[in-house]
């Protein structure tokens, strides 16, 4: 993985000096919360709920072993011994003290960490494929150029305020998991006909309010141009994005307005000015951040253990994990591991600081030292050996970490919700609760088949509802929680945006309709059809007719109980 030069090193070292010095200024009254505002955006740090909360980066969701021990302890001994994972591979701190954040961040320069970037109206965390450098299906390693993108966008004088948020994903690989066409620019690695490695461009995708698909603007550009280009689309955003109106501020809203023709026109003439000029990257540079990321000392094994494939024959328990958390390498022998963090009765993406140690142990042990974020909010062990997946998995599970359930309706997104954030209309975290405790045999769950289902706490989207085959938003009406569910959205190469089957739910509504839509399925599919595929197949309604069918039911039980809790009392 990438590490330090020295003069990242200062840079970082600096910025904690900087940021230090702001908030000492500011507990002794120097500089008014106002001031302090941006500033500390930029350092991560937001009031939500009932506190700060810190957002720390990892850059395209690369972590050391080191790392990871340290956040176990900053956790541990500033906030409560828990860490949130999020969709854009980072790791949130819900609980810290508001004037020991200068010493987290202290503590995270001394292992090549911040949280530089991770809010505020900037470039936000580069993020990309959990599986790259080992994906079967992958063109070329897309880290490389999520580095160069994390060292150009780091302290851009440029682009250091504009309009709004602005987020990159890469993607190098044959299937798309880095979701790159729900970002304000997704890279996707491509080869042109000369054989010369370049993108295609997709610019004004992103959730929230308004959810639109990237749009393609590029569909070749030489990779030596990659730097100019991007400044040409965010000097054009930043000309011209709206800054009267928070709601229309992004670039989705910018290239809508003007047609992603026009848009397009605009910026290659913006980037006629740029092209061949200072910020022209040479092969010399791909190579050196190429060399950060050379394949680890994989030995020369057989595509086969004998031992692995016995044991999956005998365990019917490992056999289902492996059935779900071990997925394909490009180098045979080995595997790369997804580490749930979906156990029942833990909020989605939550993680330990002793699970945070037992992954550093199992990454030093069996994988290089290294731990990736998923975009799915779990950990990905990369470089497993055939040999040693039974023993991960031991481990694992002694953990809490080996829940069986990836790609399943329970591998829930989901963003903290009510229960923490400020902006947040309706509480996550139960709701998500109360579906695993619906669907808790895993069995059924296997029936169901690939099945994604996201929720989010506003229109805000932080848990991606729109892309999910089954997306629950929460809405509020009349100070009352109520939940909004689309249905029909779907992430990768076919990125789709699901739609709204009708009006909101009460929250104890909401596990019901889940098992309604899910009934459909069940009876409607054929023998190879995922839930989407059958969705897409017989259309919404006859989903949409299910989940209302019992709703005076649902609502009559609600008061019911109301009524009993009331006489209780």
């Amino acid at each position: 993985m990438y590490r330090y030069d020295r003069t990242d090193q200062q840079l970082i070292d600096e910025r904690v000096a900087q940021y230090r010095d702001q908030m000492t200024r500011h507990l002794a009254g120097e500089l008014s919360a106002d001031e302090l505002r941006p500033l500390r955006l930029q350092n991560g740090l937001y009031i939500q709920r009932h506190g700060p909360m810190l957002r720390i980066a990892i850059p395209y969701g690369m972590l050391a072993a080191a790392q990871l021990r340290k956040l176990a302890e900053i956790s541990r001994r500033y906030d409560r011994g828990i860490g949130h994972l999020t969709t854009r591979q980072n790791m949130q701190l819900n609980w810290p003290q508001f004037e020991e954040t200068p010493e987290i961040l202290g503590e995270l320069a001394s292992v090549e960490m911040h949280a530089v970037q991770t809010s505020g109206n900037c470039i936000r965390n580069i993020t990309s494929d959990h599986f790259a450098g080992v994906a079967a299906d992958e063109l070329t390693d897309p880290r490389p150029y999520c580095e160069l993108l994390r060292q150009w966008s780091t302290f851009h004088p440029e682009f250091a305020f504009l309009p709004r948020k602005f987020k990159i994903a890469v993607n190098a690989a044959a299937q798309d998991r880095a979701v790159i066409r729900a970002h304000d620019i997704g890279l996707d690695l491509v080869r042109g006909d000369d054989g010369e490695l370049g993108f295609r461009v997709f610019v004004g995708g992103g959730l929230g309010r308004t959810p639109i698909l990237g749009k393609l603007v590029r569909d070749f550009l030489p990779r030596r141009h990659l730097l100019s280009y991007l400044d040409a689309i965010l000097r054009l955003y930043n000309r011209y994005g709206r800054r009267d109106n928070l709601y229309k501020a992004r670039i989705k809203i910018l290239v809508q307005a003007l047609g992603i023709e026009e848009f397009g026109r605009q910026v290659e003439a913006e980037w006629s000015e740029l092209r061949d000029g200072p910020t022209t990257v040479p092969d010399a540079e791909f190579a050196r951040l190429a060399a950060h990321f050379a394949p680890p000392a994989w030995q020369t094994l057989p595509a086969e253990d004998p031992a692995h494939t016995a044991l999956i024959s005998t365990d019917k328990a490992f056999a289902n994990w492996v059935r779900r958390c071990v997925h394909p390498h490009k180098t045979p022998g080995y595997a790369a591991v997804t580490l749930s963090l979906k156990a029942p009765g833990v909020a989605p993406g939550d993680i330990s600081d002793v699970q945070m140690i037992a992954v550093a142990e199992l990454a030093e042990r069996f994988s290089f030292g290294e731990a990736r974020v998923s975009h799915e909010q779990n950990l990905v062990l990369a470089d497993v050996r055939q040999s040693d997946l039974h023993a991960v998995w031991q481990i694992a599970r002694s953990q809490r970490l080996a829940t069986a359930n990836i790609g399943l309706l329970t591998d829930m997104i989901c963003c903290p919700g009510g229960d923490l954030c400020s902006l947040a209309n309706a509480r996550s975290i139960p709701i998500a609760a109360a579906v695993n405790e619906k669907f808790d045999d895993l069995d059924y769950l296997y029936d169901i088949g690939d099945l994604s289902l996201n929720i989010s706490g506003c229109m805000n989207s932080c848990g991606h509802h729109h892309v999910a085959n089954i997306g629950i938003l929460g809405v509020d009406k009349n100070d009352e929680e109520w939940y909004q569910i689309t249905i029909g959205g779907q992430q990768g190469n076919a990125a789709t945006i699901g739609k709204v089957i009708g009006p909101s739910f009460y929250a104890m509504e909401v596990p019901e309709v889940i098992a309604a839509l899910i009934d459909v399925y069940v009876e409607q599919r054929t023998a190879s059809e995922r839930f989407i595929d059958t969705l897409q197949r017989i259309g919404i309604e006859p989903f949409k007719t299910r989940a209302y069918a019992g709703r005076d039911r649902r609502r009559t039980a609600k008061v019911e109980h109301r009524e009993t809790e009331v006489v209780s009392a």
